[in-house]
């Protein structure tokens, strides 16, 4: 069977987006039975390279992560008060789901047929290991995709 214009099918991330990273992670942790994770910052812009909507920002994230067994990890993201699809998700809606997230090979590539497609870029940037792009998929498929890239 065909994987679609973005060459995966497999979810690898869901994220939340709060305003208080302490107390999700707790009620999500009750929730789930398991230990409450530390939260720990993105990098900064210098490292990271983040850019959103085209230019550079200084945002910064905390951030959470819960396995849940499988391929599956669930992200509690808390923005700081920087320009990000964090914040500007946050400011609009408040708490609440952002995204889905995909492992992808060829970044470049997937980001050009997804433009193709009228799901631009939103932000993107490094993390040790790989890079991330946010998508703007709103419109077409009803939420934001995450796109990461290992090496």
């Amino acid at each position: 069977m065909k994987e679609g214009f973005m060459g995966t099918r497999v979810v690898t991330q869901v994220a939340i987006v709060t305003d208080d990273i302490e107390a999700a992670a707790a009620h999500w942790a009750e929730a789930l039975g398991v230990a409450v994770p530390t939260a720990n910052w993105t990098d900064i812009r210098e490292k990271a390279h983040t850019e959103y909507r085209g230019g550079p920002t200084e945002a910064r994230a905390r951030l959470a992560f819960f396995d849940l067994g499988g391929q599956v990890r669930l992200e509690l993201i808390e923005p700081d008060e920087h320009p990000s699809t964090w914040r500007e998700f946050l400011d609009a809606h408040g708490p609440g789901l952002h995204h889905i997230a995909f492992n992808v090979q060829g970044m470049g590539e997937v980001l050009a047929c997804l433009e193709a497609h009228d799901i631009p870029l939103v932000q993107k940037g490094d993390y040790t290991g790989g890079r991330y792009a946010y998508v703007d998929a709103e419109g077409p498929l009803g939420c934001i995709l995450e796109l990461l890239e290992n090496d």
